[in-house]
């Protein structure tokens, strides 16, 4: 058995999200979120994606790049459990793995040839921190890859979860339409940890080039304030 399998990054993504504090918690569930996926130099021949225009949605396999740590633990911790119940880290998505590989799914909006990146990805519903390294690009099948009657275990907590987002007087950051319905759904998925849950405290998310100021109160999210990052 060889000791290790060395994984070279073909792309990264860009997206609007430059922390993991306020990413959404997995693809598609903020459709709006787009990505670029812009290919190494090496990897930029235009035969290695003949055919992928054909295909609605691609499986993204991503490096864990911020949360690489040394040593791993069988089990993790979920935010959406409370941060305090444990569950074993093979029945988890979380990012502190042994290999710290993620699986996303996106939905491929159009391919673009360009001059100075070659050929780049538009992408839609990413849950990918900008600048993330894309390991490898594979097409999603769904006779194969769709089970409509798979359980989610505990999971399943939090999917109805959501917040409803307000502004304060003078609060809108100055964002195009579509930006600011993304940056809504996003805080709407509520991203603090659950066991982060202090009524009135201040929290700071990035968006873009934004930090987005925000508290919130039972079920609504107030911005409160932001600045330039």
């Amino acid at each position: 058995m060889s000791e290790g399998v060395l994984f070279r990054p073909i792309a990264t993504i860009r997206t609007d999200f430059p922390d993991k504090f306020g990413v959404p918690r997995q693809s598609g569930r903020v459709e709006g979120a787009h990505g670029v996926i812009v290919f190494l130099p090496e990897y930029r021949s235009p035969e290695a994606l003949r055919g992928i225009e054909g295909f609605s949605h691609l499986w993204l396999l991503f490096d864990f790049s911020l949360a690489h740590r040394e040593g791993w633990s069988p089990t993790v911790r979920p935010p959406r459990l409370g941060g305090n119940r444990r569950v074993g880290v093979f029945a988890s998505r979380s990012p502190f793995r042994p290999n710290p590989v993620g699986l996303s799914s996106v939905r491929l909006l159009s391919v673009e040839r360009t001059a100075e990146e070659g050929t780049v990805l538009h992408v839609a519903g990413a849950d990918l921190v900008d600048g993330t390294p894309i390991f490898d690009i594979k097409p999603y099948l769904p006779f194969s890859d769709a089970h409509p009657e798979a359980t989610t275990g505990f999971a399943e907590a939090g999917l109805s979860h959501r917040l409803t987002v307000t502004f304060a007087e003078g609060a809108v950051p100055p964002l195009d339409e579509a930006g600011l319905d993304v940056l809504c759904a996003a805080l709407g998925e509520d991203p603090r940890p659950a066991y982060r849950n202090e009524p009135g405290r201040v929290f700071s998310m990035r968006f873009r080039s934004l930090d987005v100021k925000f508290h919130v109160e039972g079920d609504l999210l107030t911005v409160v304030g932001w600045e330039k990052a």
